[in-house]
């Protein structure tokens, strides 16, 4: 039977919208006690990684590796720049650069996320029965911004 034959069960968008739904709650449960939101999260631990392999990144770096538009990456890094979880400084060789840097209770905070989100993904995904191709295939339809 073929995918079209099969309605929405054989149709990998919807499939994916609803595996997408369905992890978003589990992740935005475990976060509502810390106080973010699941793209907080994302920008924090982003800005974290970035800055922890690298140099502090761009607003513009950060929205390409999370694969959020330039705008709403901004929006969210400014929240989080009020929850003093990062700050947003001038790029000494560009002023129209701001590089974030993570604070420490940012640090923290980012670190407890983490752990929660790694050990949501572990139950969730635990279901899949091919680990390891999963990974491969979501990277083939959204490769990092330095494989593209």
């Amino acid at each position: 039977m073929t995918g079209r034959a099969q309605g929405p069960w054989g149709n990998p968008g919807f499939l994916l919208w609803r595996v997408t739904l369905k992890w978003q709650r589990e992740v935005a449960a475990v976060l509502r006690p810390l106080g973010l939101t699941h793209p907080q999260f994302v920008v924090l631990a982003s800005t974290s990684w970035l800055g922890r392999h690298g140099s502090p990144p761009s607003q513009r770096e950060l929205a390409d590796h999370t694969g959020m538009d330039a705008m709403t990456a901004s929006q969210v890094a400014r929240t989080l720049e009020t929850k003093k979880l990062i700050t947003r400084a001038g790029d000494p060789h560009d002023t129209r650069v701001k590089r974030l840097h993570v604070t420490p209770d940012g640090l923290a905070l980012a670190r407890q996320a983490i752990e929660l989100i790694e050990a949501v993904d572990d139950a969730y995904f635990a279901a899949a029965p091919d680990h390891a191709g999963l990974v491969t295939a979501l990277l083939a339809l959204a490769p990092p911004p330095d494989l593209r």
